[in-house]
């Protein structure tokens, strides 16, 4: 997989990818992540990447040109499956989504900053907006690198155990059980008996009421 990171703050993103498993499955060339400073891309002297909104208002907007400019750029190199634009208002980023792009070769996530990108940009340029919450960040590269993140560890190859993906949060549309390691009792805190008992049939029927139970509990609205 390839992944090229549009933004205007590279120090910003590249931070996550250098340590841990974002790092390893980099060693390992399952993944290559390449942060594209969008000033390079400017045409004036100053490098500027924003502008005044036409009909005034607060905040600047970030101008189409350069992004223009650099997303040709990248795609003189390579074909792409899709060109994300990270924006407040997109889809709601979920673990469904990080599957389908985990499936992907080649993606763009485009960084928006100030009050967003020229709306040209969304109408012609990019091929998918997504939102990792329903909040407001000061850029869109810290939810460049979540998504990145997600959708990374789930490359054959980049976990350890494989299957560990698999039984993560949200994959069967519940969150995941409660979990234990050692010691069997702390402080008079025991580990439930089940999962001690090296009964495989009973550990995961426990485990999967534990898991209805406690979607229920704090994410209700995906029973629904």
């Amino acid at each position: 997989m390839h992944i090229d990171i549009i933004t205007t703050l590279p120090k910003l993103v590249e931070s996550p990818f250098s340590d841990s498993i974002l790092k390893r499955a980099q060693t390992k060339g399952l993944v290559t992540v390449n942060v594209v400073d969008l000033r390079a891309y400017s045409t004036n002297k100053h490098r500027t990447t924003d502008d005044y909104a036409f009909g005034g208002g607060a905040g600047m907007v970030m101008t189409i040109e350069p992004i223009d400019n650099c997303i040709n750029d990248l795609k003189s190199k390579r074909t792409y499956d899709e060109v994300i634009y990270m924006s407040p208002d997109g889809e709601l980023f979920q673990q469904s989504i990080a599957n389908e792009l985990s499936l992907k070769q080649n993606l763009i996530l485009l960084c928006g900053h100030y009050k967003g990108v020229d709306e040209r940009v969304r109408e012609h340029l990019v091929t998918r907006e997504i939102s990792i919450g329903d909040y407001v960040l000061s850029g869109g590269e810290l939810a460049a690198a979540v998504v990145a993140d997600a959708v990374i560890r789930l490359l054959p190859g980049v976990l350890s155990d494989e299957t560990s993906a698999l039984s993560d949060s949200f994959q069967a549309g519940l969150v995941a059980p409660p979990v234990y390691t050692r010691p069997a009792e702390y402080k008079g805190w025991k580990v439930p008996d089940v999962l001690l008992s090296g009964h495989p049939a009973k550990i995961e029927e426990w485990r999967h009421d534990q898991a209805i139970e406690r979607t229920r509990a704090r994410r209700p609205g995906l029973l629904d």
